[in-house]
């Protein structure tokens, strides 16, 4: 009997973090036939300040560095990638709406900023349709790339 597709989306922004949590979802969670979705959001204000839908400066190719993450695990599915515009927890709530799992990463910012400027990974838990894993900074750094994983063993 085969399992049902799952629906996994992946909250990345560049981040060590954020791009842990892509390869938990990878590696851990995904299975065979399984679907992982990755989205990074862009700030709405980088609208306003970008006429003719330049890009803003400074910001990454999220499609190159996802791919790039995607090819470390052979056996993991495809990855699709949206790079809306808008607030980054609304936009991932609205998707865990469909989804099975949200994988988010969290920077670890303290309570005193999360006070202040809210935080991506606590509004996704509170709101989520869906179950949320939240890879932390420390769990980030667990989850190396291979080739860095090789170099720290040999000494480097």
């Amino acid at each position: 009997m085969n399992a049902p597709r799952r629906l996994i989306v992946v909250g990345t922004d560049g981040s060590p973090c954020g791009d842990a949590a892509l390869r938990w979802a990878l590696r851990i969670a995904a299975r065979p036939g399984d679907r992982v979705h990755a989205i990074e959001v862009r700030p709405a204000e980088a609208l306003a300040f970008q006429p003719h839908g330049r890009r803003p400066a400074g910001h990454s190719l999220p499609h190159q560095r996802i791919t790039a993450i995607r090819r470390e695990f052979p056996d993991a599915p495809d990855v699709s990638i949206a790079t809306p515009y808008g607030d980054p927890a609304t936009e991932l709530v609205t998707a865990s709406t469909d989804a099975d799992l949200l994988v988010v990463g969290t920077h670890g910012t303290g309570p005193a900023r999360e006070l202040l400027l809210g935080s991506v990974s606590r509004e996704c838990v509170r709101y989520s349709r869906c179950p949320v894993a939240v890879i932390t900074p420390e769990a980030a750094r667990r989850l190396v790339p291979a080739a860095a994983e090789g170099k720290r063993a040999g000494g480097e």
